[in-house]
């Protein structure tokens, strides 16, 4: 997430003019991101820019600590202030032509939330949210929301501002950025700050910055494509202008007569940078990457399932591509996908290809990129609804990936993870990190495996545990050479460890899958 040129010369003479003016009076003027009620990144170099006159000085001062800077010809100005640890607050001071105050300013840890939809979903729509909502009273977490915006060019500035967490501004935070951050600030008593930047329905190439994509093969058709879209779109629209008429028609006589409206047909895309690659990253990312982070959480995935062979990729190179931009290797700890659509239960139905569980697997293959993290949620989706309510657990789950992985906590973090499988004819034995007692979620008997022959069909296997191993047979299968476990949209699995953390789905074998490369 383009204006019509009326003019080749007023306009543009005006803006030039206008520009001077500014210039000639201008008063230091902030990014969105420094606000009133932020939280700074503790212990680090915290970036503070801007705009002023081009040469004018800037002096920041906060808790005693001072830095400066000057404008440059573009009016730009940057400067890195260090702060304390986590828990003091006070004024921040900005002093140029003019003096900024930003109040009630805190030093703690500063958290980036993005993705689609299940990344975006409120509190509001969250389980037992009235609850949730009237307990938010917690002052030292605080809510950042990056207004919806898509651009083709990189941005220098966003739309938002920070909000105190309370019943009244959390309502429409992001659920998960929340329970994830509350339960940071509870467990490790620091001040949060949690920026909220998602889009439903958003594929990750949305999200990635134009020239990481054009420079990789696999990735130049997004742009191609989009450029094809572009040039349809005055067909497009007027394609779509007849079938808007013939809705309201349609609409008009439904009210008469009493029956149910048509759906109205959607916009084209093409007329603005909504639906273009990195459009997204654009708007709403590139506004944030000067900003001092702790780290990045992220649910997404949905919008390319489907296209799990490019996302073996793709998701990798979004997160360098935020990496560069912040100059940090970031943690950068994201949700695997949760079990969705109906569930086809063995032994009836044998078992089947799955977008969504080879979605699953890039997504737990991206677990090889340094200082990466996975809540793991195969166990809490809901089957009839693509946004499950149960965002506690999500944001639980990725809190005790942080916890554990960033600020070196010792505690249970993650579900059985496979480590590697031995033939044993007409068993397989598989070992696990994480094999603190394996059991079944239930009390009851493994399930979820399945094995195959070299004939590559795959059969509903029997699991049982023996130590930290777990043995799996199926009758059908004398000679097995391959496992999979959970390998399905709304698999029935229940593989867990003594943290009651479930295990990732996942496959032994490298057999070609029914996804397209694009």
């Amino acid at each position: 997430m383009p204006t019509p040129i009326v003019s080749r010369l007023v306009p543009s003479t005006l803006g030039f003019l206008l520009l001077l003016g500014a210039h000639a009076c201008a008063d230091i003027k902030l990014p969105s991101i420094l606000g009133d009620h932020m939280v700074l990144q503790q212990q680090t170099d915290a970036a503070l820019w801007g705009w002023a006159d081009p040469g004018e000085s800037v002096e920041a001062s906060f808790l005693g600590t001072s830095a400066s800077a000057v404008a440059g010809p573009d009016g730009r100005w940057s400067l890195n202030l260090s702060t304390p640890k986590a828990g003091a607050n006070g004024d921040l001071k900005l002093r140029g032509k003019n003096t900024i105050t930003l109040k009630d300013v805190l030093v703690g840890e500063v958290w980036l939330a993005s993705g689609q939809s299940n990344m975006e979903w409120p509190l509001a729509k969250a389980a037992n949210a009235l609850q949730e909502i009237a307990t938010a009273k917690l002052p030292q977490i605080r809510l950042f929301t990056v207004r919806r915006s898509a651009h083709e060019e990189p941005q220098q500035d966003c739309e938002g501002h920070w909000e105190v967490c309370s019943p009244e501004s959390v309502v429409n935070f992001s659920a998960v950025a929340y329970f994830f951050g509350r339960a940071l600030h509870n467990d490790l008593g620091f001040p949060v700050g949690l920026v909220h930047s998602s889009w439903g329905g958003t594929p990750a190439e949305f999200w990635t910055p134009k020239e990481v994509l054009d420079a990789i093969p696999e990735f130049r058709h997004l742009s191609e494509n989009w450029e094809k879209t572009k040039a349809n779109y005055p067909k497009a629209k007027a394609e779509f202008e007849e079938k808007l008429n013939l809705w309201r028609a349609a609409s008009a006589k439904a009210k008469t007569d009493g029956t149910p409206a048509p759906q109205p047909p959607r916009p084209p895309n093409g007329g603005d940078a909504t639906g273009s690659p990195s459009s997204l990253y654009n708007g709403m990312i590139a506004p944030l990457t000067s900003f001092s982070i702790q780290g990045v959480i992220w649910y997404q995935g949905e919008a390319n399932a489907g296209r799990a062979r490019e996302y073996h990729t793709l998701f990798p190179t979004l997160i360098a591509s935020w990496r560069r931009e912040w100059e940090a290797e970031l943690p950068f700890l994201f949700v695997q996908l949760a079990n969705f659509n109906a569930r086809r239960l063995p032994p009836s139905i044998d078992p089947e290809e799955s977008h969504w569980a080879e979605l699953r697997e890039a997504q737990l293959r991206t677990l090889e990129v340094p200082r990466t993290g996975m809540a793991v949620t195969i166990d809490i989706g809901e089957g009839d609804n693509i946004h499950p309510k149960n965002k506690q657990e999500v944001g639980r789950r990725l809190a005790l990936v942080a916890k554990a992985s960033v600020y070196f906590v010792d505690t249970a973090y993650c579900g059985p993870v496979l480590n590697t499988f031995q033939l044993e004819a007409p068993k397989v034995r598989l070992s696990f990190r994480n094999s603190d007692a394996l059991k079944a979620s239930d009390g009851g008997n493994i399930k979820g495996f399945a094995v195959a022959g070299e004939d590559r069909v795959f059969h509903w296997a029997e699991a049982e545990v023996q130590d930290s191993h777990v043995i799996v047979s199926s009758p059908r299968v004398p000679h097995p050479v391959a496992v999979r476990y959970g390998w399905a949209d709304n698999p029935s699995c229940n593989l867990t460890n003594a943290s009651a953390l479930p295990a990732s789905p996942f496959r032994t074998d490298d057999w070609p899958q029914p996804t397209p490369a694009k």
